[in-house]
């Protein structure tokens, strides 16, 4: 009879030893899932809570890491990108300087012009792959590498380690119990049962307050981490508003030279085969019934845009920038039209200009 008993027990011990590897195994992964040693509602709801908290912070930590590599790449990569503009600037600037074309110089200005405001530009992306090394890459990296996820993570994997010492002391307290009731007369059976509870609950006492210590921790570093994250992203995406909006405000001035430049080259082929324009007596008296039959509307006067720079070749004539508005008192067969802008009066090219039925009050009071 004693040896079956023995042989019994032996079986359990082997159960035992086969259920808390079973538990192990599908309890592994960096925190425990095992659920089912121990019972009692509050500890379980707190590791459950534990559990979601080491999986959020670790996602965290996952993307804040994706986030820095990204960065990371797109400096490398803007870098090259601005050494390779610097070089474009510096050729287009040397160009422009060194230019001896007999043509003239509008492509040398234009060149200047280039050159210029590409490096503004390059400098523009310069101070935005700065501000994205130290407003966003150092942050998140500081958190991902930081001392206080780790202490938290380890605290969380101390409670872990301490909760399997738990199930495994409560798998040897109930073989315990087991064999104060096959055997009760022992009072050595005893005694080790009531060792075994007695470790029990010490561990269990300590494995709440480690638990709620690790709880704690692990829910300010979530809050930390979502705190930091979308931080760092806002300040991402006004870094690259702030440069596009300078580049933006670079290249609308450059493109306004630019094609200044090119209408400067265009526009005097308007005028090449007009002759030059009449003198006041002429449209008064010998062309007076043309003019006033192929000027204008039935009040003689109307509002032109000049769409060309035009630079006058006598005191008669008027100088002309893009952009500038004209009153437009009468207009020739010649080509020739006579007006008056900003305070002084003159002939110019007619196909200078174009007309304008609805002009802002602003630009009228600059026409006298």
């Amino acid at each position: 009879m004693e040896a079956i008993r023995k042989q019994a027990s032996r079986f359990r011990e082997q159960v035992a030893r086969q259920q808390q590897a079973v538990f192990k195994q599908f309890g592994g992964g960096g925190f425990g899932v095992s659920d089912t040693i121990i019972t009692d509602e509050a500890e379980l709801k707190q590791h459950q809570k534990l559990e979601k908290l080491y999986i959020s912070t670790r996602t965290a930590k996952h993307y804040q890491r994706d986030i820095v590599r990204g960065v990371e790449g797109y400096i490398v990569t803007g870098s090259k990108q601005v050494e390779i503009g610097t070089k474009l600037s510096e050729d287009s600037k040397k160009y422009g300087s060194e230019n001896t074309c007999t043509s003239g110089n509008t492509l040398s200005k234009a060149a200047l012009s280039f050159g210029r405001a590409r490096a503004q530009m390059e400098k523009e992306r310069g101070n935005l792959l700065k501000a994205l090394g130290t407003q966003v890459t150092e942050p998140l990296r500081a958190m991902v590498m930081g001392a206080p996820l780790e202490d938290a993570r380890h605290l969380a994997q101390r409670y872990d380690r301490l909760r399997q010492e738990v199930e495994s002391q409560t798998i040897e307290v109930s073989k315990r119990q087991a064999r104060v009731r096959e055997m009760p007369v022992y009072h050595e059976n005893i005694m080790k049962l009531e060792a075994a509870e007695n470790k029990l609950q010490d561990l269990k006492s300590n494995m709440s307050t480690l638990g709620q210590e690790a709880a704690s921790a692990m829910a300010n570093i979530e809050i930390q981490q979502q705190r930091l994250t979308l931080q760092r992203l806002i300040a991402m995406v006004e870094a690259e508003r702030t440069y596009h909006q300078q580049v933006l405000q670079i290249l609308e001035q450059l493109e306004s030279e630019m094609i200044s430049e090119r209408q400067r080259i265009e526009a005097p082929n308007m005028a090449d085969n007009m002759p030059p324009p009449p003198s006041y007596e002429e449209v008064n008296g010998v062309y007076a019934s043309q003019t006033q039959s192929e000027s204008t509307d039935s009040m003689g006067y109307f509002l032109g845009e000049v769409m060309y720079p035009y630079n006058g070749e006598s005191d008669t004539e008027l100088n002309l920038s893009v952009g500038d508005y004209i009153v437009v008192r009468k207009v020739t067969n010649s080509g020739w039209a006579e007006g008056e802008c900003k305070g002084k009066a003159g002939w110019f090219p007619f196909a200078y200009i174009e007309r304008r039925e609805h002009v802002l009050a602003s630009k009228i009071a600059e026409v006298f």
